[in-house]
C-alpha cells in the first residue's frame, strides 16, 4: 500500500453544475476533447425527457456554456435508447458514436424497456441540435446493457465494443459494428461465459499494433474476480486468451475500468475492490517471452471495498498515471490522484479529494488530459444542485 503524499499544487475548477433539468443529470461516461478544444459528455438522467444526454462543453471567455446536443426519448420512442452510461467518441466522418445502457427495445430482449443501442450522432439544423441516427438495438442474444466502456474505431472504420449483459450465455460480450453504405451491422466476437472465462465487461476495449484487443471482466476468471482476457483474430473469428485472473486480494478485485496499452506493450489498469488498503489497485500487466505476461500491483488504494477506481487511466508524456475514485478520499465521495515513477518506485499524489458539496462526488469517469497538461472528468453527484458537475484540474 502506497502512503498518501501531499496533494501537488493543483487549480480545481467546476466548469458546469448539472441541474437535472433540460441540461441533464448524473453524468457517468468520460469526456472527449475534440480538435478545437471543446468536451463532449453524456448524463444518464435528465434532459427533456428525464432519459440522458449528449452535451458539449464550449469555453466562453473565462466561462464554460454547456449545449444539449440530444436528449433520449427511449420510453416514447421505443426505438431509441436510454441512459448512456458510456462517453461519446467522435468518428472519421465528424459524427458522434455512443451506446445507451437500456432502451432501443431490440428483438428478443427480456426487459421492458429495451436492451440498448449504439447509436450516432451527425449535426442538424442547428449548432444545438443533432440528428440521431439508432446504429443497433440490442436483443439479448447480441449483448446487452452497455455500461462505462466507449467504442473503440479500428483504422478501417469499424467499430467495437462491450456490454455488460446478454451474449450467448448471458454473461456479456465484445462485439464489432461493421458499415456497408451506411447500414450497420453487429457481430458478436465473443462471449463471455462466467468462470473459468470472464463475466459482465463493464468497459471497452484497446487495440495492440497486431489489431489484438485487451479489455477486462468485473467477474468471472480462474477466481471469480474478474479477469484480463486477449482476443485475436483467428482465420474467420476470433480466439480468446485469458491472461489474468484476479483474487481479490493484493492484486486487487471486480475491475471496472478498462486498459490503457504503453509503447512497450504494457498494460495498466485499475480494480474497484481488494487490494492491501480495501480501495482497490492500480496494475502494470507486461509481455515476457513465450507469449507470458508478468503482473505487478502499482498502488493499493486506501478506501471502503467497492470504492475504487470504476473509470480507466491516462498516461502523460513523462508515463506518469491519473485515475479518479469514487469513494475514498479524506470525505468517502472520491478522489484524483497521480502515480509517478521515481526513484526505481510509484509514488502517490492526491490531487483532488471531493466533499460531496459544491465540487462534486462520486466520480466514475475516465480523465481526459490536453496537451497543456490540464485534466477533465466529471463527478456524478454533488454540486450545486446535488446532480453532479464537469471539472477542471490545472497544475
Amino acid at each position: 500500500m502506497l502512503p498518501a503524499q501531499s496533494a501537488r499544487a493543483q487549480t480545481f475548477t467546476v466548469l458546469h453544475n448539472f441541474t437535472g433539468g433540460n441540461d441533464g443529470g448524473t453524468p457517468i461516461g468520460s469526456l472527449t476533447l475534440d480538435a478545437a478544444g471543446g468536451l463532449y459528455g453524456t448524463t444518464i438522467a435528465g434532459g427533456a425527457k428525464g432519459l440522458g444526454t449528449v452535451f458539449r462543453l464550449v469555453r466562453s471567455g473565462n466561462a464554460w456554456q454547456l449545449y444539449v446536443f440530444y436528449a433520449f426519448n427511449g420510453l416514447n420512442n421505443l426505438e431509441d435508447g436510454i441512459s448512456p452510461y458510456a462517453g461519446v467518441v467522435v468518428g472519421p466522418d465528424g459524427f458522434l458514436y455512443g451506446t445507451t445502457h437500456s432502451g432501443g427495445d431490440g428483438n428478443g430482449c427480456m426487459q421492458w424497456h429495451g436492451c440498448g443501442t449504439v447509436f450516432s450522432l451527425k449535426p442538424g439544423r442547428t449548432v444545438e441540435q443533432w440528428d440521431e441516427i439508432v446504429l443497433h438495438r440490442f436483443g439479448s442474444a447480441d449483448g446487452s446493457n452497455p455500461y462505462q466502456g466507449d467504442l473503440v474505431f479500428d483504422r478501417a472504420g469499424n467499430l467495437y465494443g462491450t456490454t455488460r449483459n446478454g451474449g450467448a450465455y448471458q454473461q456479456g460480450a465484445v462485439y464489432e459494428m461493421t458499415s456497408n453504405r451506411g447500414i450497420w451491422t453487429e457481430t458478436v466476437l465473443h462471449s463471455f461465459g462466467g468462470s473459468p472465462d470472464g463475466a459482465s465487461p463493464l468497459s471497452g476495449i484497446v487495440f495492440d499494433q497486431q489489431g489484438n484487443l485487451y479489455g477486462t471482466t468485473s467477474g468471472g476468471g480462474a477466481n471469480g474476480w474478474g479477469a484480463i482476457y486477449r482476443l485475436r483474430p483467428s482465420g474467420a473469428g476470433w480466439s480468446e486468451d485469458l491472461l489474468y485472473s484476479f483474487t481479490n486480494g493484493a492484486d486487487g478485485g471486480a475491475p471496472a475500468a478498462g486498459l490503457i496499452l504503453d509503447a512497450a506493450g504494457n498494460l495498466y489498469g485499475a480494480t474497484q475492490g481488494g487490494g492491501s488498503g480495501g480501495g482497490g489497485t492500480v496494475f502494470e500487466l507486461s509481455p515476457e517471452a513465450g507469449d507470458t505476461w508478468s503482473f505487478s500491483t502499482l498502488a493499493g488504494l486506501q478506501g471502503p471495498s467497492s470504492g475504487g477506481p470504476n473509470g480507466g487511466l491516462v498516461m502523460d508524456a513523462a508515463g506518469s498515471l491519473y485515475g479518479t475514485t469514487s469513494g475514498d478520499g479524506v470525505d468517502d465521495w472520491g478522489s484524483v490522484f497521480q502515480l509517478t515513477w521515481s526513484n526505481g518506485a510509484w509514488g502517490y499524489h492526491s490531487l483532488h479529494d471531493f466533499t460531496g458539496g459544491m465540487d462534486g462526488g462520486t466520480p466514475e469517469s475516465s480523465l481526459v488530459l490536453d496537451a497543456n497538461g490540464n485534466l477533465y472528468g466529471t463527478a456524478s453527484l454533488g454540486g450545486m444542485y446535488g446532480q453532479g458537475v464537469a471539472f477542471k484540474i490545472a497544475p
